[in-house]
């Protein structure tokens, strides 16, 4: 079966009062083009991660996101107590040094002063159990990312299989108009010859030529050759994931058989048909450079 590059995964978890959350998304490229995104505190394990990434996806423009966010009760700065008395100790004996009133709402005047309200920002070291939990919310993601994959390459695997049945049909609608080319050519020929009057010529010379001419119109070689080509496109979607600049590669010679097709083509039916193969080939090309 074969992969998209596109994809998308997101996952996340909650450990000792904080939500840990990682995003990732993917689209389609020739190599890996892997960008990330992550918070300082887990920073140390980037390199870890970016190979986690590069081992499951191989391929595709891939954004990775990881970032945390607190609870609402974590997120209250705590009141440092020893502080707000210092405040206080320090209000009261300047109140009674100079015969000034002590505030009547104490709180009010203490919690907007610096440092009663405070916030511990700092990066700590990243405990094993931690990094555990995180390793495991960023494999669920590029799960969630690979299952979206697969999704997304079954419904381009039967894409490809709808276009390659409507090429192979198409091919074969060619064929009452090229078996009747053949005569028309011959009659168009020796039509012109008649209408010169007193020129004679050869008739033996004259079969020569055309069979010749025909020749040079026949288009069973790349019938024959556009043919295996859609076969040898099945085989390789059956392969599985990887092919698809294989797959590239294949639209891309199914395209020469099909424009010599058009250029053999001097039939207007004909030339009509090779139009619609191009268009359903041109799909086809659309649609392989998201596979992996």
């Amino acid at each position: 079966m074969i992969l998209s590059m596109t994809g998308y995964g997101k996952c996340s978890v909650v450990y000792n009062g904080k939500k840990i959350t990682a995003e990732i998304k993917s689209l389609n490229s020739k190599a890996l083009d892997l960008s990330t995104r992550i918070i300082p505190s887990y920073r140390e394990k980037e390199m870890e991660i970016r190979n986690m990434i590069a081992t499951a996806l191989e391929r595709g423009k891939v954004e990775f996101n990881l970032w945390t966010e607190k609870d609402e009760a974590s997120m209250a700065a705590p009141i440092n107590g020893a502080v707000a008395e210092g405040y206080r100790k320090q209000i009261r004996h300047i109140c009674g040094q100079y015969g000034i009133n002590e505030p009547e709402n104490w709180w009010g005047l203490l919690l907007r002063l610096p440092d009663v309200l405070s916030r511990d920002e700092a990066v700590g070291e990243l405990s094993e159990e931690e990094w555990t939990v995180v390793r495991s919310t960023v494999e669920q993601a590029i799960g969630q990312l690979m299952d979206f994959r697969k999704q997304e390459g079954l419904a381009l695997q039967k894409k490809f299989e709808e276009k390659l049945d409507n090429i192979a049909s198409l091919m074969h609608d060619i064929e009452p108009f090229e078996q009747g080319r053949v005569e028309k050519i011959r009659q168009r020929i020796i039509d012109n010859l008649e209408k010169l009057k007193g020129v004679e010529y050869d008739r033996n010379r004259l079969e020569q030529e055309m069979i010749y001419y025909i020749e040079k119109l026949d288009i069973n070689e790349e019938k024959q050759r556009l043919t295996n080509h859609l076969q040898y496109f099945r085989q390789t979607m059956a392969d599985g994931h990887g092919q698809g600049k294989k797959l590239g590669f294949i639209a891309q010679e199914m395209g020469r058989e099909i424009n010599t097709t058009g250029s053999k083509s001097n039939e207007a039916e004909m030339q009509n048909i090779v139009v619609r193969m191009k268009d359903e080939l041109e799909q086809i090309k659309e649609q392989v450079l998201n596979v992996m």
